[in-house]
């Protein structure tokens, strides 16, 4: 087995993968700057190099002196409002790094490349399931910044073409680990499920819905939930894809049904036994009423079998995380 590169394999995704890999028999370098990744989350036998994106040197050397045979790129800044508020961050940290990753990528002979893309590509579907044909249309700066990585990807494979890549849209990624390793351990962290699991401990006086009156079932918005296991597997069988000569392409990562906001809610109160308090308010600007994967192409063109398709699985598993978290 080969030896990977995994950018951002210190947060919480990356994390999940490194370790996936390492079971799978690869050899993983980690490199993080740590600014939301942590030390503890990077399990033996994967290692650990601390440094930032931005240092086109160190990795320049990296690169020369480990000879990866891919690179699985999460590391990026990923909170919406925030995007909104500081877009330069976002183009920097995301696009601008993402091309110059790339760049040291193809100078150093590195043949696959997967890429940790997103569902905000999509912005505001029209029509749901969403395919990966469906229009690209990003609504905030995060997801725009997403879709030019994307497209510097795919421009320098075509001029490269022993430059393979895919790309994930990652879909509502939640759970942890089920033996209780690493979890979601950003503190601030949006998650639902996160923030659902906080305020059954306690950690959070409430939860809010935002917006009660969407054309949906309840009223609530609906929305993929991903194991993140089950989408740290996408990753390993999307470079074992790339690695028996298999076309580049891009995948929605997703199980192609939703939960609604309330549904969760309630799954996180079964699970916990804790009646939390929940605070009913209006919409936030952007939020599609529904935002669900059709996973089809993933399932048929790699075979992708998907092991913890259960919200009440997911849910255990990110509650179990969020407990032991709290110590």
């Amino acid at each position: 087995m080969g030896k990977i590169l995994v950018t951002g394999g210190a947060g919480y995704i990356g994390s999940h993968t490194s370790l996936a890999l390492t079971q799978a028999g690869y050899e993983v370098i980690v490199y993080d700057n740590l600014s939301t990744g942590r030390v503890d989350a990077v399990l033996p036998p994967a290692r650990l190099v601390v440094g930032d994106l931005k240092d086109r040197d160190k990795l320049d050397k990296l690169m020369r002196e480990e000879k990866f045979q891919a690179i699985i790129h999460f590391a990026a800044s990923i909170v919406v409002p925030e995007s909104v508020e500081n877009p330069l961050k976002y183009y920097l940290n995301n696009t601008s790094n993402t091309t110059s990753l790339i760049a040291l990528a193809v100078k150093n002979n590195i043949p696959n490349f997967v890429f940790s893309s997103t569902a905000a590509v999509y912005g505001m579907p029209e029509k749901v399931p969403v395919n990966e044909q469906s229009p690209l249309m990003p609504i905030n700066p995060y997801g725009r910044s997403k879709v030019m990585s994307e497209w510097v990807i795919r421009d320098a494979s075509f001029a490269h073409p022993d430059f393979n890549f895919i790309i994930l849209r990652y879909f509502n990624v939640a759970g942890a680990d089920p033996l209780g390793r690493i979890g979601q351990s950003t503190p601030d962290a949006t998650h639902l499920i996160k923030v659902a699991c906080q305020a059954a401990l306690g950690l959070r006086e409430s939860l809010s819905i935002f917006g009660t009156d969407y054309p949906t079932p309840d009223g609530t918005g609906i929305r993929d939930y991903i194991h993140v296991v089950d989408l740290a597997d996408v990753h390993v069988l999307a470079l074992k894809f790339l690695e028996q000569g298999k076309p580049s392409g891009i995948y929605n990562c997703g199980y192609g049904h939703g939960y609604s906001v309330r549904e969760i809610i309630d799954a996180v109160k079964k699970v916990s036994g804790v009646d939390f308090k929940v605070i009913e308010t209006g919409r936030r600007p952007g939020d599609p009423a529904q935002l669900v994967a059709d996973p089809g192409k993933l399932l048929n063109e790699m075979n992708w079998k998907p092991k913890y398709d259960d919200i009440e699985e997911i849910v255990r598993t990110a509650y179990n995380w969020e407990k032991k978290l709290r110590g």
